[in-house]
């Protein structure tokens, strides 16, 4: 992916000092080359109505999923219609590792990054995958 700066050298990660480099897809619906492309996180098919949402981006986050909660940047937000008719708010996430993820908007809380939640779980995603 190319959400960081060609210079940073953590692997596409981020820490609580640094999220900020952390390029956005904003202002417009991700297609599939566009995620090829390293420039967004996820695109979705078989939706109807899709539009970007209105948001600072990239917006620190805590992601309730399966395995409990997690630190990520959202860098990416877009509605969809699903096919039962259903408005969908959909956000790409970076992890604290570099990885991506993408996650309801009902499953996450926005945060300021003086959070000190939000601020530990980066301390200790860092600190799990071995980086300084």
């Amino acid at each position: 992916m190319t959400f960081h700066d060609d210079e940073d050298e953590d692997g596409g990660g981020f820490d609580v000092d640094d999220w900020t480099r952390l390029t956005p897809f904003a202002g417009a619906v991700a297609s599939l080359d566009d995620v090829q492309a390293g420039r967004a996180v996820f695109a979705l098919a078989d939706t109807t109505d899709p539009r970007p949402i209105d948001m600072d981006l990239p917006q620190p986050l805590i992601w309730w999923e399966e395995d409990g909660e997690q630190a990520a940047v959202a860098v990416q937000a877009e509605a969809h219609v699903n096919a039962e008719g259903e408005l969908m708010e959909v956000l790409g996430l970076i992890l604290p590792d570099g990885g991506s993820a993408v996650a309801l908007m009902e499953d996450v809380d926005l945060v300021d990054d003086t959070d000190p939640a939000w601020r530990d779980l980066v301390a200790r995603a860092v600190d799990e995958s071995g980086e300084d």
